[in-house]
């Protein structure tokens, strides 16, 4: 089983938040709660673009800053290239 996830949102005004996680489905619910970040709950729903299995905590939170550093273009590339099947099992979209 994963350790860590890397996830990218797409929020409802088309922009894109990238986070790291150990439990993803609980992450997925408090994004949708608007509980999780002040980014996210202002823009209401989010739904799941991408989720990238990390070996650790550590692995996740390095290939979280790295994303951050993509231009939109490289984000919106790397969301496209993300497996399907890449996702946890029970991580439903919010």
């Amino acid at each position: 089983m994963t350790d860590a996830w890397v996830y990218l949102l797409r929020c409802a005004d088309g922009s894109l938040y990238t986070g790291w996680t150990n439990d993803l489905p609980k992450r997925l619910a408090a994004h949708a709660a608007g509980t999780a970040s002040r980014y996210t709950r202002s823009r209401l729903p989010v739904e799941l673009a991408a989720a990238l299995p990390q070996a650790d905590r550590s692995a996740a939170m390095r290939e979280e800053a790295r994303i951050k550093r993509l231009t939109r273009p490289e984000k919106l590339a790397l969301v496209a290239d993300a497996a399907p099947g890449a996702e946890v099992a029970g991580a439903q979209r919010p």
